[in-house]
C-alpha cells in the first residue's frame, strides 16, 4: 500500500496517509478539521522489493566471467568396472 501526501488549502498543513490505492482521498485535515485537504501529486519512490530473491546486486556483475573459445579438457576418467567378472552368477 502506498503512502500519499496531502496538503490542507485552509491552514497549509502537510501530512501523509498510508492507505490502499482503491481508497477515497482524505478530505478532512487532521490539524484544522476542515474538509479542504487535497492529495498532492508526487514523483513517488522507486520500486522496493522486500524478501528473498530480489537484490540490487543480482544483475550488476562488473566483470562477467570470460569463456575461452577452446573446449575445456576433462580429466581422464577411469573405465567403469565390468558388471560380470567371470563368476558363475550365483552369489
Amino acid at each position: 500500500m502506498p503512502t500519499y501526501e496531502y496538503k490542507c488549502s485552509s491552514c497549509d498543513h502537510k501530512f501523509e496517509k498510508f492507505q490502499m490505492m482503491t481508497a477515497d482521498p482524505v478530505k478532512e485535515c487532521p490539524e484544522c478539521g476542515k474538509e479542504t485537504a487535497k492529495r498532492l501529486i508526487g514523483a513517488g519512490m522507486g520500486v522496493i522489493y522486500k524478501g528473498s530473491g530480489f537484490y540490487t546486486t543480482d544483475y550488476k556483475n562488473k566483470e562477467a566471467p570470460r569463456e575461452t573459445s577452446a573446449p575445456k579438457e576433462s580429466k581422464s576418467e577411469k573405465p567403469a568396472p565390468a558388471s560380470d567378472q567371470g563368476g558363475s552368477g550365483n552369489a
